[in-house]
C-alpha cells in the first residue's frame, strides 16, 4: 500500500503539541476521515510498565517483538537497531489511514504546523531562512504580532481549528 499523507505538529516543549494534535485528529475524524497518529518519543519511552508480564517478556526474555492483546486493543513493541523515518513507519504500519497526524518529527521533510505560545518566553522554531520553512503549512499561536511567510492562525479566531484542518485537507490530503 502507498504511504498515507502525513502532517506533523511541531513546537518546543510545553507549547501544547499534544493538545493540538488531539484537536486536529478529532476534527479530521468528525469530517469523516480515517485518522491515525504517531508521536516521536525519546530513547527512554516505555508504554509498558515494569510491573507487567509483557515488560518481562521484552526486557528479561529479550523478545524481539511483544504483542499486547485484549478484546478491544492491540499494541506491538518491537526492537529497532536504527531510528526510522515517519514516512517509513506510516507506510509499514498506518498505510490504511486517510491522514496521519504526527506529533514531533520536526526534522522530517513533511508538512508542518508549528504551535507557539508567547507566554512560555521561548521563540518560535520557524525561521524563514531555514530549509525547513518550505515545509510549513501554518503557525498556530496566541501571538497577534507573529509574522511569517505562511498562514498565522490565531487561537483568538473563532474558526482557528477549522482553518487548520481546511489547510490539511487542501494542501496535504489534496481534497
Amino acid at each position: 500500500m502507498p504511504r498515507p499523507p502525513i502532517v506533523t505538529i511541531i513546537g518546543t516543549k510545553k507549547q501544547g503539541k499534544t493538545t493540538l494534535t488531539v484537536k486536529i485528529a478529532a476534527e479530521l475524524h468528525r469530517r469523516g476521515h480515517r485518522v491515525m497518529t504517531m508521536k516521536h518519543g525519546s530513547h527512554t519511552f516505555n508504554i509498558d510498565p515494569s510491573t507487567t508480564d509483557t515488560y518481562k517478556h521484552y526486557h528479561e526474555g529479550m523478545a524481539e517483538r511483544v504483542a499486547m492483546v485484549s478484546p478491544d486493543k492491540f499494541a506491538l513493541v518491537e526492537r529497532w537497531a536504527d531510528e526510522r523515518m515517519p514516512e517509513e513507519i506510516a507506510e509499514q504500519f498506518l498505510s490504511d489511514a486517510d491522514i496521519v497526524v504526527a506529533e514531533g518529527f520536526k526534522a522530517a521533510a513533511l508538512p508542518k504546523i508549528e504551535i507557539f505560545r508567547r507566554e512560555t518566553g521561548k521563540r518560535p522554531l520557524y525561521d524563514p531562512e531555514s530549509p525547513q520553512s518550505r515545509h510549513y503549512l501554518a503557525i498556530a499561536t496566541d501571538d497577534p504580532e507573529l509574522r511569517a511567510h505562511v498562514p498565522v492562525v490565531l487561537f483568538s479566531e473563532p474558526e482557528w481549528l477549522a482553518t487548520l484542518v481546511d489547510l490539511i485537507e487542501s494542501k496535504v490530503m489534496r481534497k
